[in-house]
């Protein structure tokens, strides 16, 4: 099965995401190191952008809201053997924040805590290297995420 990020698809959920209009502030944001990271491991980025995944589980709070950027960890131990062609050891989308619970009825929710997700869109795979708990990526990944975010527009 191929996992990849098709151009057109990438373009209409930046616009279903209401970034459309908002593409280059959230583009220069990116670029300007405004925006923070946080890596999870596959498939469940992968849930995020394409089963309806609304929350992300963690043992700890946020206070963040907003947008953040999803990096796709290297890990192969939550991946069924059909999934292991999954985009990994980058960022592979964006996505918004907008609570941090602790009981959801969601059935993606399990854990102590739950950041609740909205707005979520994928990205062509930008090799990274990941770190634990939010984290500014390389200037080098963040211009490249910009550059993907603005072809976008350029594409639609």
């Amino acid at each position: 099965m191929d996992h990849s990020v098709d151009a057109t698809d990438m373009i209409a959920r930046i616009e279903q995401a209401g970034v459309g209009e908002q593409r280059e502030l959230l583009a220069q944001r990116v670029a300007a190191g405004k925006i923070k990271a946080l890596s999870i491991k596959q498939p469940y980025p992968h849930h995020i952008f394409h089963d309806g995944k609304d929350v992300e589980n963690r043992d700890w709070p946020t206070k963040g809201r907003g947008w953040f950027i999803i990096h796709a960890g290297v890990s192969k131990s939550e991946l069924a053997q059909s999934q292991h062609d999954l985009p990994r050891g980058g960022i592979v989308g964006m996505a918004r924040i907008v609570d941090c619970v602790t009981e959801m009825d969601s059935r993606w929710f399990f854990g102590r805590y739950g950041f609740v997700l909205r707005d979520a869109f994928p990205v062509p795979l930008i090799p990274c290297r990941g770190m634990l708990g939010f984290f500014m990526p390389s200037q080098e990944s963040l211009d490249a995420l910009a550059s993907a975010i603005l072809k976008a527009g350029e594409s639609g």
